[in-house]
């Protein structure tokens, strides 16, 4: 019986492009992804040296990434941190794009609309993060090219997401706008999992709650590593 149903569900697995089969290992790994990952790092990091801390924090199997948004290329920086794949939120625009689309759809990101919560893009995600794969979800929606110091209004959808399937948040901020041959800090914070809401029969009140708590993580990563880098440059000038 056991064997059926582990067959039955590798055939769901190749009808669905979004579903990656685990490895031995459990890991579910996009062959195009890591091709991306070795032959665009060198690159990312001479023209826009970053470094990750508390990366490490990642493990295998199912969570959700969530950040702030300042330049094109924020998805290298959740990209870099495992070697599994990552299903990126993406509007719906750049998946019908020429180019753009074609590389979005070979890496199974999921198309929304661009509040992030119609129906079948919340559906597409609690299937994947069922399954034990990654998402990743900008929840600002577009990136903020106005002001770095407050983040752009948050589109609902991440924690209903968490707390649905019961998978952990890893929530990361980036800590300065990336520019040319200047360093770029991105900070990822513990696994976040919304135990208080689990088992219950929840409002929007009730989720709007849970990503205002998710968006005050998101600042105080920012905050608590500013601090941390101006005392050390207090230190050091002593």
């Amino acid at each position: 019986m056991a064997e059926n149903a582990q067959t039955e569900k590798k055939k769901k697995e190749k009808k669905d492009p979004l579903l990656v089969p685990a490895n031995k290992k459990g890991k579910h790994i996009m062959h195009f992804m890591n091709f991306l990952r070795v032959l665009f790092y060198p690159i990312h990091w001479i023209l826009f040296p970053f470094r990750l801390h508390g990366a490490k924090k990642v493990g295998k199997g199912a969570c959700i990434y969530v950040g702030n948004h300042l330049f094109l290329l924020d998805i290298f920086y959740p990209a870099h941190t495992t070697w599994e794949g990552i299903h990126f939120l993406s509007k719906q625009s750049n998946m019908d794009a020429p180019v753009l689309g074609w590389v979005a759809k070979k890496v199974r990101a999921i198309g929304a609309m661009r509040d992030g919560t119609d129906v079948r893009t919340v559906m597409d995600s609690m299937k994947i993060l069922k399954n034990g794969q990654k998402l990743c979800i900008f929840p600002e929606g577009t990136r903020n090219r106005v002001n770095e110091e407050e983040f752009l209004p948050f589109h609902s959808g991440a924690a209903l997401l968490s707390i649905k399937t019961k998978s952990p948040i890893v929530p990361f901020a980036i800590c300065n706008r990336p520019r040319l041959f200047k360093m770029t800090h991105v900070v990822f914070g513990e696994p976040m999992e919304f135990t208080e809401f689990y088992g219950r029969k929840l409002t929007q009140e009730d989720y709007d709650k849970a990503d205002e708590i998710l968006r005050d993580r998101i600042y105080q990563l920012r905050a608590e590593f500013r601090a941390q880098r101006a005392k050390k440059k207090r230190k050091d000038k002593r």
